[in-house]
């Protein structure tokens, strides 16, 4: 069964849409504050549909990321009692939630940056950034520059390999999304371990 070779293509077509930019514009706001699904999954496949867009959809994607920051900070800093239940003991991001606060604690500034790059959910940093109460506009300086250093670098990228890329990609799409299916259940039997 070619599962991921359907949802690859599938993808693609939904990047072509007219409506694809407005919907990459609120899937990285809401990445940022409460969705659980990155924009790279629509980023990508627009890069890879229309190559000459690439910058234009890294801005966008980094812009509505960054308000989308903004937002996750305003919960953490005024409404953390909200995302309680998700970050609180035996919460589903509670063990995230503790490691973005033990960065915050360490780093601070360096830590938001470092998280653009991340596989630790990046709406964690930014309500753990509002709750620590950290300074606002260093956290929208390190969003800022953390999330368009990851997503002009994915843009950049694949709009340089073009069709090639995306034959490339197609060819090993399967491979590629099973690998990631293993990795991400075993990351989730070692943390379930701890």
């Amino acid at each position: 069964m070619k599962l991921f070779t359907r949802l690859y293509d599938m993808t693609l077509g939904w990047s072509r849409h007219p409506r694809a930019p407005q919907y990459l514009g609120a899937l990285s706001f809401a990445e940022s504050s409460f969705f659980p699904v990155p924009p790279d999954v629509m980023l990508m496949p627009m890069t890879l549909a229309k190559p000459q867009r690439a910058m234009y959809y890294a801005a966008l994607t980094t812009l509505m990321s960054v308000i989308g920051g903004m937002a996750g900070y305003a919960i953490g800093h005024f409404a953390l009692e909200w995302v309680q239940p998700l970050i609180g003991e035996g919460g589903r991001y509670a063990h995230a939630y503790e490691k973005a606060s033990g960065w915050f604690n360490d780093w601070g500034f360096w830590a938001v940056l470092i998280a653009g790059f991340s596989p630790i959910p990046y709406k964690v940093f930014t309500i753990s950034a509002g709750a620590l109460s950290m300074s606002f506009f260093p956290f929208v300086l390190a969003s800022a520059v953390g999330r368009g250093g990851r997503f002009f670098l994915v843009a950049g990228l694949l709009a340089w390999g073009g069709e090639a890329m995306e034959g490339r990609i197609r060819r090993y799409v399967e491979w590629i999304g099973w690998s990631l299916v293993v990795l991400a259940v075993v990351a989730w039997w070692m943390i379930r371990k701890q």
